[in-house]
């Protein structure tokens, strides 16, 4: 690991952070960016009330290696699917993940929808942060 917070990685991993539909509630979201820019990432939040297209395409427009997806408002799984689907081929090596009041009979659903990681309420710092650094260090190779 380098004291700059690269992870061994050719450059900071990258994370789109967001917040889709109605839901307002963003303090969780904020909290989880401090703590992943405190790890050495470089974090984008564009905000509350995203819809799933617009978060696709920050995505691309910012080379992200990461998207998390946070909801509080229980459309998780329409929501998750929805941006699975529209990533498609275009950042097919882009790692989602998912976190919020996720219901523990849902996480099964958000794996197969197509998800890499989902951190419900309560998931610590150290969990989501050890999670996208050994994830992404899968993907970082193909990267260049």
């Amino acid at each position: 690991m380098f004291a700059s917070g690269f992870d061994g990685h050719a450059r900071p991993i990258r994370v789109l952070l967001g917040k889709a539909g109605l839901d307002g509630h963003d303090r969780g979201i904020k909290v989880i960016a401090r703590a992943l820019r405190d790890a050495g990432m470089e974090v984008i939040y564009p905000g509350l009330r995203q819809n799933i297209e617009s978060l696709i395409q920050a995505a691309l427009q910012e080379d992200v290696d990461v998207i998390g997806l946070s909801v509080l408002s229980g459309t998780h799984l329409e929501l998750a699917s929805r941006l699975i689907r529209g990533l498609g081929a275009v950042a097919g090596d882009c790692l989602v993940i998912v976190g919020g009041a996720i219901p523990p009979a849902d996480v099964p659903r958000l794996y197969a929808a197509g998800v890499h990681g989902v951190f419900p309420t309560g998931s610590t710092f150290d969990e989501i942060i050890r999670f996208i650094r050994e994830q992404t260090r899968s993907i970082d190779g193909r990267r260049g």
